[in-house]
């Protein structure tokens, strides 16, 4: 079986990130949604516990045996051997994205011999980020059409 992990911080948890999820899904058998949690990262905790979000997001996914929903703190790559994943699936939105995503993918597979598996947002989502959709809702615009939500 074919694991990979999708590891971040998921405040909120978009549809930008459902997507990723569930085109992951044609490359993975098992995807592992890995909620990190560092409690040096305020924006980690903004709004909402790491604790609430696993089980946000894991009601999505309820009735999906091939997603799961994880807590961890620590290194990514430890959580990813933890779990047997192969491998560690990411989105990127845009070239800056893919610079960042690229030196943590180098580090990454130093560490541990874990490759990065990078998905590009499909582009109707490309604008959407939990930063933007925080600031929106901070200032009192409805967010529903960036979150994720069962089909």
């Amino acid at each position: 079986m074919r694991t990979a992990i999708f590891p971040g911080t998921f405040n909120p948890y978009t549809r930008g990130h459902q997507s990723i999820v569930e085109r992951g899904l044609k490359l993975f058998d098992r995807i592992v949604i890995a909620v990190g949690y560092n409690e040096h990262k305020a924006e980690a905790s903004a709004g909402a516990s790491a604790q609430a979000i696993v089980d946000e997001i894991a009601a999505l996914y309820a009735d999906d045996d091939r997603v799961e929903v994880s807590l961890y703190k620590g290194l990514t790559v430890d959580f990813a051997r933890e779990v047997g994943a192969c491998c560690i699936l990411r989105g990127v939105r845009s070239t800056i994205d893919f610079e960042y995503e690229k030196t943590l993918a180098d580090v990454n597979r130093r560490l541990s011999g874990i490759e990065t598996v990078l998905l590009y947002t499909l582009p109707e989502l490309a604008c959407v980020s939990g930063t933007m959709v925080r600031e929106l809702a901070h200032n009192g615009v409805d967010v529903t059409e960036y979150l994720a939500r069962r089909d």
